[in-house]
């Protein structure tokens, strides 16, 4: 114990707390579905935010693409639960697991070919990393297929509540890291745009995403998901425990990325691009991580959302939808975990919540016009946003002590005790 820190301790007791508290007032009922539906929502919007904090708070990169990837995450997911508790079929987990892993291994030896490659313009590079993503992502559907019994076997050999849970949450995981190999290949061609046009793009890329979804029945093939009705029969899954556990999760390695050397190169493309290059920083590969990252956590989440009404329409995901993960990060405070986790609960529970019950009935669309008048006073009152640059003691990244001077160097000069 002497080797763990307060902060991190205090971190640690007060995650439990909070979850136990929490835990305690749905299980003895004192919270009501409503309430209880509305804080997993926030835990949902807290993950997705801190990915597009990471992307531009941290990298500076300006995204509206981060709801087309929870998109791809939430139908993802819930079409592999859907399956296996509907239609009893693991087809939609081993086919999607094959195609994940393939396609990671495509991206990989792709990439070691292009490293080697000079001169290889960011269009020529995208066009090999497609084909072989399309080619390997084809052989895992062959495969995938022929697993689904024997992965059936092996599931159904299990009591039904584990089966069902070990399919749950490989599901969510697969679904972040299919949004990642997404935003991966996607990320080639459009992160060598400046900031605006590259948001241009990625709103772009949600409006497509939402667009596939209204037609996924028919052009995609996916009869279960039903196109623009919207897809039902999803298990709700998604409890307090699952989305708490992973919100923690997201902030913890949110948090040693950021104290990390990554995390320093991360912060300097956002300070002075330039600068970043002339210290040896590979700007471009920097960029792409950070976008990766975040886009997996906002993959996740959508799995997480999926599993919560077990219902999907594809106008959840449309373009002014996107937009409500940048006013978190903006309300929270640009380059801050602590708001962006606050301002996501105050979000759910204000525009979600409270507003649609102070509201008198049949004006509860006015909530839309009343939000944007608090975020309108906040930014006038405080433009940093609600927590600005602040952060709980144990995200704040705390820097080594200088070495005293002993005897043998009481002489030396400061700079060469730094040294």
């Amino acid at each position: 114990m002497k080797n763990i820190d307060k902060s991190t301790l205090y971190f640690i007791g007060g995650s439990v707390l909070i979850f136990l508290i929490v835990q305690i007032l749905v299980s003895v009922g004192i919270l009501s579905t409503f309430w209880y539906t509305i804080l997993r929502i926030g835990a949902v919007m807290a993950i997705v935010s801190l990915g597009l904090n990471l992307i531009y708070g941290f990298n500076g990169q300006f995204s509206l693409g981060q709801w087309g990837f929870y998109a791809l995450g939430a139908y993802s997911a819930g079409d592999v639960t859907y399956r296996w508790t509907q239609l009893q079929s693991s087809g939609g987990l081993t086919i999607l697991l094959l195609g994940v892993i393939m396609a990671g291994i495509a991206i990989l030896l792709i990439r070691r070919l292009v490293n080697k490659l000079r001169g290889l313009d960011a269009l020529s590079a995208f066009g090999l990393y497609l084909i072989g993503v399309i080619l390997l992502a084809y052989l895992a559907v062959v495969v995938g297929g022929a697993l689904e019994n024997p992965v059936n076997s092996i599931l159904k050999a299990l009591p039904p509540e584990v089966s069902k849970q070990i399919v749950f949450v490989v599901a969510v995981l697969l679904g972040g890291l299919f949004a990642a190999e997404i935003s991966f290949l996607f990320g080639l061609p459009v992160l060598t745009l400046g900031s605006d046009y590259f948001g241009i793009a990625t709103l772009g890329f949600t409006v497509i995403v939402k667009v596939l979804l209204d037609n996924s029945d028919t052009m995609l093939g996916f009869a279960e998901m039903k196109g623009a009705r919207g897809m039902i029969g999803i298990p709700k899954m998604t409890t307090w425990f699952w989305v708490f556990f992973f919100l923690v999760l997201v902030v913890i390695v949110t948090r040693n990325i950021l104290h990390s050397s990554y995390g320093r190169a991360i912060v300097s493309v956002r300070e002075d691009e330039i600068a970043a290059k002339a210290m040896g920083i590979d700007v471009a590969n920097f960029k792409t991580i950070t976008f990766v990252i975040g886009s997996f956590f906002a993959g996740l989440a959508g799995g997480l959302y999926a599993h919560i009404n077990g219902f999907l329409h594809p106008d959840t995901f449309n373009f002014i939808k996107s937009f409500d993960p940048m006013i978190i990060v903006v309300f929270g405070g640009l380059g801050s975990v602590t708001g962006t986790v606050a301002a996501s609960f105050a979000w759910a529970l204000v525009l979600e919540g409270f507003l649609r019950l102070v509201l008198p009935e049949g004006f509860e669309t006015w909530r839309f016009v009343v939000y944007p008048l608090l975020l309108l006073i906040m930014m006038l009152l405080k433009p940093n946003g609600l927590f600005g640059n602040y952060e709980m003691p144990f995200l704040r990244q705390v820097l080594p002590p200088l070495r005293k001077k002993t005897q043998s160097n009481e002489n030396a000069t400061d700079e060469e005790v730094l040294a």
